[in-house]
């Protein structure tokens, strides 16, 4: 760490928490961000800002005018511009010495489980259970720690599923995959701006704790945000014993 970098991260070198080693680890960490839109937007500006090495951004929509009520990380100049170069364009600014790697599709199958391989912790901010599902299932084959949120309307949630210990619930455990599962979707029900700032945060934060190695993550508990009310609830999440993607002894990756 050279003496800019002293500087601009001494916040967090002050922390004893973080402290000079967590904040390498930061700066030598690779995110992997799955969705740049009101979730993604919050969660890639504070990645990026607290130095975070490599963040790849990954997402195959374009920035639209409604999206920039919620989604910060976009400005209006960039509409009908793809969401991930869009968000580069924010970042470079924001800080320069994060590698910024954009992916601008949507990732799926095999090429979406070799970026997750490659990744030291992965954030979905997708908008989709087909989406979730497959990051899920990936996340859980490669044991990487996976930073889940969701937002509609005035309600959030976020959680941690990390697949390195072995009492850890996965996703599916939530909301075991079916077929023709309902979606809410914001552009159907509307969703409150702040809302998506709020739950983004939450999921940088726990993020920045997985590769920094801080605190106690949100592994096993599930945060749920009532925001018309400003209350939160936290439920305590069990591994499901009949899961049919994290139940059996996982074979560690080649």
């Amino acid at each position: 760490m050279n003496d800019e970098q002293l500087l601009r991260y001494s916040r967090h070198i002050l922390l004893r928490e973080i402290s000079l080693e967590g904040q390498q680890r930061i700066l030598d960490g690779h995110v992997l961000l799955i969705g740049a839109g009101g979730l993604g937007s919050p969660i890639a500006l504070y990645l990026a800002a607290s130095g975070v090495g490599t963040l790849t951004v990954c997402d195959g929509d374009t920035v639209d005018i409604t999206n920039l009520q919620r989604q910060i990380v976009h400005r209006e100049q960039a509409v009908g511009q793809n969401k991930a170069m869009s968000a580069a364009t924010t970042l470079a600014s924001v800080n320069p010495q994060t590698q910024v790697e954009v992916v601008a599709q949507r990732l799926a199958g095999e090429q979406l489980a070799a970026y997750i391989a490659a990744a030291d912790v992965v954030v979905d901010a997708s908008d989709n259970f087909a989406t979730r599902h497959a990051i899920n299932r990936a996340c859980v084959k490669y044991a990487k720690p996976l930073v889940s949120g969701a937002a509609v309307r005035f309600d959030g949630q976020v959680t941690v599923f990390d697949l390195r210990h072995p009492d850890s619930p996965c996703y599916a455990c939530l909301y075991p995959e079916q077929d023709g599962a309902d979606e809410v979707r914001c552009a159907d029900n509307g969703v409150f701006s702040p809302l998506v700032g709020i739950i983004g945060a939450v999921q940088a934060a726990e993020a920045l704790k997985l590769l920094s190695g801080a605190g106690q993550t949100l592994n096993g508990r599930l945060m749920l945000l009532d925001a018309l009310g400003m209350q939160w609830r936290t439920v305590r999440l069990k591994k499901d014993a009949a899961c049919p993607v994290c139940s059996k002894v996982l074979e560690s990756p080649a």
